[in-house]
Formats: structure tokens, C-alpha cells, sequence
């Protein structure tokens, strides 16, 4: 999908199901991370993330845009536009929009980096998640230098 025909879902949902347009910006946001989307109070704007598109289907991304708008046409009007807004979860309710989106990031995405260090007078392995100054620790088994043998 691309920013066009993004721009126009998001317009003929804010007809659709507000009865109001939709006057700004509807773009893609790679740099989205954990959230399936976001309105911009500054400039009116909605962004949405593209791994919507890749993990779940286009109700799911029709869900997040109705969400955004919730929070455009609210803040629009000069309403309560904030997650914890009485307004805001009533039209929530009223167009069927859901309060969260799916989990888009999860640890298994992202590879754990393990680094391995060994004792130079016994052998023994050490395996780390995070990074360890050698200078500053010894050998839990017999008080000898470790190294690191993989960062």
C-alpha cells in the first residue's frame, strides 16, 4: 500500500464512520516501533505503522486508523482527545474502534546478543547478555583472569 491509497482509507473512514473529513496528512512511519500508530497535535497528522500491514490484515489496520482518528476529530473539536478522556473512550465505543492494537514488536524479533568470556587458568565459560569490563572481575572457580574470547 502507498501513501495515496493510505490517505484515501483514512479519509472514507472519517466519512464513514465520524460523518466529518479528514483535512490532513496520512503517512507511513517506519520509525514506529511498538505502536500501531499516532496523531500529531502539532500538525494535524496521522502516521501509522507499516508492520501493520506485514503482520496482521487490513481490518486491523482499519481498527488503528479509527483509533487515530478518535484522537483527530476530538482534538479538532476541542474535546477530549487523551486515552483516559470520558469523550474519548465514548467514541471509541460509539464507532467500534478498538483501545489497543495488536503487539507489533516482540523479543523474538530481535536477536539477543550473548558475549562469551573463559577463565585463561581453569577454561571455564562465561556467557553474558550484557558487556563485562575483564579488568574489574575474576574466576568465580579459582580467582584467574578472564578474557574475552566473543563480544
Amino acid at each position: 500500500m502507498e501513501r495515496q491509497e493510505l490517505q484515501q482509507l483514512v479519509e472514507r473512514l472519517s466519512i464513514g464512520y465520524f460523518k466529518k473529513p479528514f483535512r490532513h496528512e496520512a503517512s507511513f512511519n517506519a520509525r514506529l516501533r511498538t505502536t500501531g500508530g499516532r496523531y500529531k497535535l502539532q500538525d494535524g497528522s496521522i502516521e501509522i505503522n507499516p508492520a501493520v500491514l506485514e503482520r496482521y490484515d487490513m481490518d486491523e489496520l482499519a481498527g488503528i486508523i479509527k483509533h487515530e482518528l478518535c484522537h483527530y476529530h476530538l482534538h479538532q473539536e476541542g474535546k477530549g482527545y487523551r486515552h483516559g478522556d470520558a469523550d474519548f473512550k465514548d467514541l471509541l465505543k460509539a464507532t467500534g474502534s478498538p483501545r489497543y492494537c495488536k503487539p507489533l514488536a516482540t523479543k523474538a524479533d530481535k536477536p539477543k546478543k550473548i558475549h562469551l568470556y573463559k577463565c585463561k587458568a581453569c577454561g571455564l565459560e562465561y556467557r553474558r547478555q550484557r558487556r563485562m569490563d575483564v579488568r574489574k572481575y575474576r574466576c568465580g572457580k579459582c580467582h584467574g583472569e578472564i578474557i574475552s574470547i566473543q563480544s
